[in-house]
């Protein structure tokens, strides 16, 4: 487990944001064009979803993440919403069971909304119990990234906090990534659950930055714990955290906090937060 001390003001964690390029002191670069994952305001878009949309974008957001088992409407009702405000719907996350036998569908109807990545939220949970399941995983991903290509979208592999619990001496997410093909597979890095898991982002992000095409930027009260926070009401530096993810542009860097008491105004909150972040 890691304690605030350390996960802070670790010199081991300094050493790796120099290591990888970490923008120098007194530099000041504006971050990317800002998206939201919907999951942040599931409630908000099931009860009307143009509203919500449309409240998104008055924030400033550019783009979303569409969350596809909670989508109750179809994909080119969504994307006649997302395009009259003014958004674009640049991913979506799925669970496994697309993988399979309606995978060209799915892929189908990620092409109306426009995504240009899938993202796989997590894994079965009987289903990564050893380190083979991850392999075997892997593997899967692989076969179906190749035919994701062939429609022009990326699969991708969303990080959740039960990725990073040794097995056998090993972080499972670790020999999931070192299996997978970086062409026709890419990472979505959510520092707020490598950080639930008791782990330090800027540890991943040393070993597989370049494989990292889309990121959830979210904080957290207390390392280890499985709960979200406003972005910079917690613990988390996120400035050196995205100082130490390189070059940005280009990269899909969402907005995720899952238990907000007012959504909307929490999502505007975090906007205005990174909105006045120079890394």
């Amino acid at each position: 487990m890691v304690d605030r001390r350390t996960f802070l003001h670790g010199s081991i964690l300094g050493l790796a944001a120099a290591r990888l390029g970490a923008t120098p002191r007194g530099a000041r670069a504006p971050l990317a064009p800002l998206g939201l994952e919907l999951y942040s305001v599931r409630r908000e878009l099931t009860a009307d979803p143009e509203r919500t949309l449309a409240a998104v974008a008055a924030i400033g957001y550019t783009y979303v993440e569409v969350v596809w088992p909670l989508l109750k409407i179809p994909p080119a009702t969504m994307r006649g919403f997302v395009d009259k405000v003014g958004l674009k719907a640049r991913s979506g996350h799925i669970g496994t069971d697309p993988l399979g036998a309606d995978w060209e569908k799915q892929l189908d109807g990620a092409a109306t909304l426009g995504h240009e990545y899938l993202f796989v939220a997590s894994l079965p949970g009987n289903e990564r119990r050893t380190l083979d399941q991850w392999r075997a995983w892997a593997d899967r991903f692989n076969r179906a990234g190749e035919i994701a290509r062939r429609h022009n979208i990326w699969l991708g592999f969303h990080t959740e906090p039960d990725n990073f619990p040794r097995i056998e001496g090993r972080v499972p997410y670790d020999v999931f990534v070192e299996r997978l093909d970086p062409k026709v597979v890419r990472l979505q890095l959510d520092i707020g659950n490598v950080a639930m898991a008791g782990a330090d982002p800027l540890e991943f992000l040393s070993r597989w930055r370049d494989r990292y095409a889309s990121f959830h930027i979210k904080d957290v009260p207390v390392i280890g714990k499985v709960a979200d926070t406003e972005l910079g009401a917690g613990v988390l530096d996120i400035k050196r955290i995205l100082s130490a993810a390189g070059d940005l542009s280009g990269k899909l860097l969402y907005v995720e906090q899952e238990g907000a008491a007012d959504p909307i105004d929490s999502a505007r909150r975090d906007y205005a937060y990174l909105s006045a972040l120079k890394l």
